[in-house]
């Protein structure tokens, strides 16, 4: 018996000490994606990426009514798209930046956006997050992509996802209390930067940003110059990461 338990020590031992490999081998040998060039807007590619949730209507809850939520900001996205995408850049261009688009109530999105706040924790310096959120799903999904963008503001976007994870999102003010203290934010700010026009302007802007670039559903994303419809492996992320820094991302800007 005591034998069996140290052969099964010995076991565990291996597999532990060889996941290193196994991801570096995983990275070596993933294929370099195929690429097709975008008409418009010029300089960015596309891939295919997996599953993803079919969009609504994408103008859902945005404006007051239909005439005022289809006047996207749709010229002033396009003159400054990669600003629109990917928010202030301190100018490096090793820094390969990568703007994640979802709705809260897409199952992917809750997984891609989980595995992209690891990928970032790991790869430390060599990628930065923008965060947009698509509320294609109705009211529900308005209000917690407000929440989202609210909790971003306080650095918390990635925990306010995780905490949803176990619950549907609620908006009256003791489920608010008790998740902006569960995630270590502010109640007072998280409530005011939700009604914010800033923060409904960032949604205008991500509604802008999805129609030029013909998404159909989340989540979505574009990882330096390349797009992305559906979920993405790391494998393929990482890969991502590394052509985009060696080829220079920002020709596409």
């Amino acid at each position: 018996m005591n034998r069996r338990y140290l052969l099964y020590a010995f076991g565990a031992v291996a597999i532990g000490s060889s996941l290193p490999l196994i991801s570096w081998l995983r990275h070596r040998f993933t294929p370099v994606p195929e690429f097709e060039m975008l008409a418009d807007p010029k300089g960015f590619r596309r891939i295919a990426g997996g599953e993803f949730s079919l969009a609504g209507n994408v103008f859902t809850g945005i404006g007051d009514n239909r005439k005022a939520s289809l006047e996207l900001p749709l010229d002033a996205v396009r003159k400054n798209i990669c600003g629109s995408l990917f928010g202030q850049s301190n100018g490096n261009t090793n820094v390969v930046p990568i703007a994640s688009f979802s709705d809260f109530y897409c199952p992917f999105c809750r997984v891609q956006t989980k595995r992209l706040g690891e990928l970032e924790r790991e790869l430390d310096s060599k990628v930065r997050l923008t965060w947009h959120e698509l509320p294609l799903l109705g009211d529900a999904s308005l209000l917690a992509a407000r929440a989202a963008l609210a909790a971003d503001r306080q650095n918390a976007y990635v925990q306010f996802q995780e905490r949803l994870l176990s619950s549907p999102f609620r908006a009256n003010d003791a489920y608010l209390a008790a998740l902006s203290e569960a995630i270590g934010v502010n109640h007072e700010q998280l409530v005011s930067d939700m009604n914010s026009p800033e923060v409904a302007e960032q949604i205008r802007v991500s509604a802008a940003l999805a129609k030029i670039f013909g998404f159909v559903g989340t989540p979505a994303l574009v990882v330096g110059r390349t797009v992305i419809q559906g979920e993405v492996s790391d494998a393929v992320l990482r890969k991502l990461v590394e052509l985009e820094r060696s080829e220079n991302w920002t020709d596409a800007c």
